[in-house]
């Protein structure tokens, strides 16, 4: 019988963790129909694809989730803090996003590393 309560417990862990990996593929999916419906390739790139002065291939590697999400929710502000300050020319401009969309948003760019 312990034998059995452990194996439960051991196969709940594994459902658990394999939901949390499952919904996080899940909002990075949404995040990159986000980066695509809202025209984020006329400035960036990904894979080569989009505006290459602007390339996000290893933006995971660079930046934390949460300097992902200060440069979408406030690109101005963000630029004023960082150093040395970006010179791309026109400046980041914010988006109209729902808090889903910035969450799904940061969660796909933050898996972009290089290998």
């Amino acid at each position: 019988m312990k034998k059995l309560a452990a194996a439960v417990v051991i196969a709940a862990a594994v459902l658990c963790a394999t939901s949390a990996g499952f919904a996080q593929d899940g909002k990075a999916i949404k995040g990159k129909e986000v980066f695509t419906a809202q025209k984020c390739t006329l400035c960036h790139s990904i894979a080569g694809s989009g505006n290459k002065k602007g390339s996000l291939d290893d933006v995971g590697s660079k930046l934390t989730p949460d300097q992902i999400k200060a440069w979408i929710t406030d690109p101005e502000g963000t630029a004023a803090v960082t150093t040395p300050p970006p010179t791309r020319k026109p400046p980041m401009k914010k988006k109209p996003l729902t808090p889903g969309d910035i969450d799904a948003l940061v969660a796909y760019l933050s898996g972009l590393k290089k290998t």
